[in-house]
């Protein structure tokens, strides 16, 4: 038990150390305390396994540890299929989900969102791209006006690009988004980050979407953990608020 005890306080520390390079890079969210949170309860299971500690809080422990990594390896294994989809060509319409824009302009995280539509844009030229995303507090402007804007200082003409800027997260994304299209029949591409691939398009198809795919966009490596851990939490509140079957 002494050597759980030391690989769990490694394996804690790194964890905090990592959330704390997280917070000091200034990743726009405050997800980075649950990298804190995540390394103090590993500590502390390390801790109270190698103490005397009642053979039933033990057992306890031991059962939701198993069951928090069994969640973990599943999600993200449903994360990694968006590293790999197939990008359908000659799509109708491709919705660039929103994320954070800055005095600036787009953040990294939407820049790589940008420059996967831009590409594909180029590649089909049929097809119209609706940039979907509000004002955030911290924003400037909403998200979808600023990647609208973006995208036409890029060469690509006025006409094929449409502004969904009400939206405040993906649900409401691709259920504002909508509104521009036949989920029916039109076919569909969802340009996020590789990591946000999954959820994605997964919320297209449980808001009625027939006939959605995924466009997979670059993403920094050193956020690429966090960004994933993310995933893992959001998949499982959006199975239990019923936006995903």
């Amino acid at each position: 038990m002494k050597v759980l005890s030391v690989i769990c306080d490694v394996i804690g520390i790194l964890c905090m150390i990592y959330g704390l390079f997280v917070m000091s890079l200034g990743s726009g969210t405050s997800f980075h305390l649950i990298w804190f949170l995540t390394g103090i309860l590993i500590i502390l299971y390390g801790f109270l396994m190698a103490r005397h500690t009642p053979v039933w809080l033990k057992v306890l422990m031991n059962i939701i540890a198993i069951a928090g990594i069994a969640i973990v390896i599943f999600t993200q294994a449903l994360v990694i299929q968006g590293f790999t989809a197939e990008e359908e060509q000659n799509l109708d319409y491709i919705i660039v989900l929103g994320a954070q824009v800055r005095e600036d302009g787009p953040s990294a995280v939407t820049l790589y969102r940008l420059q996967a539509a831009l590409d594909y844009l180029n590649n089909n030229p049929d097809t119209i791209a609706i940039t979907s995303g509000g004002q955030g507090d911290n924003e400037p402007a909403p998200e979808g006006d600023v990647m609208k804007e973006w995208l036409i200082s890029h060469g690509i003409n006025e006409e094929r690009v449409i502004s969904e800027n009400q939206s405040k997260n993906t649900i409401e994304n691709v259920i504002n988004s909508s509104a521009y299209l036949n989920k029916e029949t039109d076919q569909v591409g969802i340009v996020t980050n590789n990591f946000h691939v999954y959820r994605g398009t997964q919320l297209a198809k449980h808001a009625g979407y027939k006939y959605v795919y995924g466009i997979s966009a670059y993403s920094t490596p050193f956020y690429l953990p966090n960004n994933m851990y993310r995933e893992s939490f959001a998949i499982v509140k959006d199975y239990l608020a019923g936006n995903l079957s």
